[in-house]
């Protein structure tokens, strides 16, 4: 008789499965450089060669940070307008814009959501060009796009996503190259800083040791650190149920800097660069109302602060630090999260795929 298996005693551990993916993502990146990109490029040649007017941008959740990052992307990199759109204007309310000639990108993980369907298959019948990015190629998404993108994440099971949003992110990065001609080559160096992030949890732990009894935070940025932000905050919120705000620097200037004081957290994603820059008076005025400023950027922002994480930027182009950006921001949600005795890989009340319409 064959004795039965011993029980794996860390398979039992909450926030193993999170921790898991986490650890996944150098070699996603690594996996996206090497294997995706020919097929990307290829994508965006045959898009350029129709020369889109403007871009409306389709996601939900973690998909629609990934999505303002492209946004960001595109109207910087290629000066092309951009928009994100109200899905219930089309599957609430069935208007149908002449989308003749417009880029329609929608970005989902699983590409399941019934409401990111119905929407691109609207937008395509309206004239519009549509590309699926997601996880699943064989998703229904993808089947009613005209283009897609596979971020080639691998199987997500964690119901916070952390890999399949730095994939995205890659692979929206390279699609935009791809549109101007470039070969992405400023994403080269990601997979090895984000294996050095990930190997730097200790410092995340004695930061999440603040915050374990926070009963809010405000996470905030300009720039292509924005997106960060707001996927900071969903990440805070979904895993320890801490309510996080997020807001663009000059947002939180406009009047919910009155809610900040010496006991809330404030959490600042400084990237390195034109977007750090426009951040500066924030940070200037934070510091002046006592806050409890925490950086996550370059070593001399760190410095000025209460507390923070230096993230390797040198020789980093800025339009690539979100990839490394959202890191010890996983990290510090699952840090979190452990410390006030919850289970990361099961937030209550989500579901894997949101089924909204």
């Amino acid at each position: 008789m064959t004795a039965a298996p011993a029980p794996d005693p860390l398979g039992e551990l909450p926030g193993r499965t999170m921790a898991r993916e986490m650890a996944e993502q150098p070699a996603i990146l690594r996996r996206i450089l090497a294997d995706g990109a020919p097929a990307i490029q290829d994508v965006a040649r045959r898009i350029a060669a129709r020369a889109p007017r403007f871009v409306l941008l389709t996601a939900r959740g973690t998909s629609d940070n990934a999505a303002l990052y492209a946004k960001y992307l595109l109207e910087i990199r290629l000066g092309l307008p951009c928009g994100l759109t109200s899905m219930s204007t089309t599957t609430a309310y069935g208007a149908r814009p002449d989308l003749t000639d417009v880029l329609v990108i929608t970005v989902s993980q699983s590409g399941g959501s019934p409401d990111l369907v119905a929407s691109t298959r609207a937008a395509r019948e309206a004239g519009a060009i549509t590309l699926a990015v997601t996880n699943n190629p064989d998703s229904p998404l993808a089947e009613v796009s005209e283009y897609h993108i596979d971020i080639m994440a691998g199987p997500e099971k964690a119901l916070p996503a952390t890999k399949t949003y730095t994939a995205s992110l890659l692979a929206l990065y390279l699609f935009v190259e791809g549109l101007r001609g470039g070969d992405g080559a400023p994403a080269r160096v990601l997979p090895d800083l984000a294996e050095q992030l990930l190997a730097r949890q200790d410092e995340v732990r004695a930061l999440a040791a603040r915050y374990r009894f926070a009963e809010r935070m405000v996470i905030t940025s300009r720039g292509y650190g924005y997106p960060t932000a707001k996927e900071a905050a969903l990440k805070l919120m979904e895993t320890s149920y801490i309510p996080a705000l997020s807001y663009s620097g000059a947002d939180l200037l406009h009047g919910p800097l009155a809610m900040v004081d010496n006991v809330s957290p404030v959490i600042a994603v400084v990237t390195d660069g034109k977007g750090g820059e426009a951040l500066q008076p924030v940070l200037d005025r934070l510091r002046g109302r006592g806050a409890d400023l925490v950086v996550i950027g370059p070593k001399s922002q760190v410095g000025q602060a209460s507390a923070g994480f230096v993230l390797p930027t040198d020789d980093v182009a800025e339009e690539v630090q979100p990839v490394l950006e959202i890191i010890p921001l996983q990290l510090l949600a699952y840090e979190v999260t452990i410390a006030r005795g919850q289970d990361p890989d099961a937030p209550r009340a989500l579901a894997k795929v949101t089924e909204t319409r």
